[in-house]
């Protein structure tokens, strides 16, 4: 009888741990198809679960940043890319995306910062930061004549 007792608790643990590992990343995946299918308020909920199950999900967290910036969150969009970043530094969607909020803030010391961080590890958007930098060096000098 204790013979069978461990063999059904071994593979109940089993069962559960193995459908554990296959929820994680079908909430993500549900979660970028209700993303492109622009259905954001249930995309994030789905993000906010794969979260739950995975916390070092930075994939995750940055489509939850690009919810909070379609829904003009800064606060949250700000939030969600500094875990991202935490979690993955050198992912360069959020730093781009970082690199957008800062100029909007008109913070450029932390544009310049996040910029040299870019340019180590740009693969795919490295013509954005070019933007990014020319749009400083057009506002800067009317920063320094006042």
């Amino acid at each position: 009888m204790n013979k069978i007792f461990k063999l059904a608790l071994f593979f109940y643990l089993i069962i559960n741990l193995t459908n554990s590992s296959f929820s994680k990343e079908s909430f993500f995946d549900e979660g970028l198809k209700l993303y492109k299918d622009k259905k954001y308020e249930d995309a994030r909920f789905m993000f906010e679960r794969s979260i739950v199950f995975n916390p070092k999900d930075s994939k995750s967290y940055l489509y939850l940043a690009k919810i909070y910036n379609i829904e003009e969150d800064q606060k949250k969009e700000e939030k969600n890319l500094e875990a991202t970043l935490l979690i993955e530094p050198d992912n360069e969607e959020a730093i781009l995306m970082t690199m957008k909020i800062a100029l909007k803030k008109s913070n450029y010391s932390k544009v310049k910062d996040l910029s040299k961080t870019f340019t180590k590890v740009c693969k795919k958007l490295c013509e954005e930061n070019k933007g990014i930098l020319e749009t400083l060096a057009n506002i800067e000098p009317k920063n320094n004549e006042s």
